[in-house]
């Protein structure tokens, strides 16, 4: 309202002068990768199937999950809060935050007033807490992301991408973004095959301890993680039962003792530094009868290789693996 004000006065006293010609007025410059469109609204339909729209291009965005942080981060729109900011940066290392990223609570439980605090024109959270949505709905645009289906992973991964991207208005960014996934996965199946190792067996788990009861998750069939194994032309060696959601099964280390095939490569997840195979295993009978733990042929992750996020931490997980059985 003020430079139309100016404006006004401006061309009243050219006219006092004697000339009506309106004044030239400098325009900064569009940001980088701006269109002419990057104002028009946008509809954007979630994993609920419902139509979410926004007047432009979301740029001040709250995510309450790693996953759909790391995308944000990834496409280059970094978020103005994320939940449990520390955690991330154990666990994500793919695209690190900004310290300008408020924390706004717990993944599980977020803070309402301090998401509402920072004025956000979108709020991206994954499918499971109906009423945070509702909530959040009252005072700005949620889009609801599914985060995980065991059906076909990797592409509920890029639909995922895709769509954050669409309300962000940075499509160009995820089109760059899954084509070098894409590019890194097909050198990393050709020098796996180069090696040898096409269709070799490997296990992904992470575990915890309670008390002196070790609990042992596997990604199996359908998590996200086996499916870029699979792009690289591995074969999951764990068949044993899990969850339509995840592909996520649970053992202990006796559950572990039909895998008897001796190239087997075992990979774990440990970040928060509880090492439950390196330490809460080592003196154990059946883990160290175990053919990969005889052979040496364990290895944890690099620290900060989030299992269940976006592209830039599925390309770090098949890193790992071409390294491990490429060595």
């Amino acid at each position: 309202m003020r430079t139309a004000l100016t404006a006004i006065a401006a061309i009243a006293l050219l006219a006092a002068c004697g000339t009506t010609e309106a004044p030239v007025t400098e325009q900064a410059p569009a940001p980088a990768g701006a269109t002419s469109a990057a104002a028009a609204p946008i509809t954007v339909t979630d994993a609920r199937g419902k139509q979410v729209t926004l007047d432009r291009p979301a740029t001040r965005v709250v995510s309450l999950e790693w996953g759909e942080t790391e995308i944000l981060a990834g496409l280059g729109v970094m978020p103005v809060g994320a939940a449990d900011v520390k955690g991330y940066g154990t666990w994500v290392t793919a695209a690190k935050l900004d310290a300008s990223v408020k924390d706004v609570g717990t993944r599980q439980e977020p803070s309402v007033d301090s998401i509402s605090a920072l004025e956000p024109d979108l709020v991206v959270m994954e499918s499971d807490d109906e009423e945070l949505a509702a909530q959040l709905e009252k005072f700005v645009p949620v889009l609801v992301a599914k985060g995980s289906d065991a059906s076909d992973n990797l592409k509920r991964m890029r639909d995922d991408v895709n769509m954050i991207a669409t309300a962000t208005g940075r499509t160009d960014a995820a089109a760059k973004l899954l084509s070098d996934f894409d590019a890194a996965l097909a050198d990393g199946k050709a020098r796996l095959a180069a090696a040898g190792a096409a269709g070799k067996p490997f296990i992904m788990a992470d575990g915890w301890k309670q008390g002196s009861t070790i609990s042992i998750r596997l990604f199996g069939k359908g998590a996200l993680v086996s499916e870029v194994a699979g792009q690289l032309g591995l074969t999951n060696a764990w068949t044993g039962k899990v969850d339509g959601e995840w592909g996520l099964g649970t053992t202990d280390v006796e559950g572990l003792s039909g895998l008897k095939d001796p190239d087997i490569r075992f990979f774990y997840n440990a970040s928060d530094g509880e090492d439950v195979f390196a330490d809460g295993l080592a003196d154990n009978a059946i883990w160290k009868s175990l053919p990969f733990v005889k052979k040496q042929q364990v290895t944890k992750l690099p620290d900060g290789i989030w299992t269940f996020g976006g592209p830039l931490s599925c390309q770090q997980y098949a890193d790992a693996l071409v390294k491990a059985f490429t060595a």
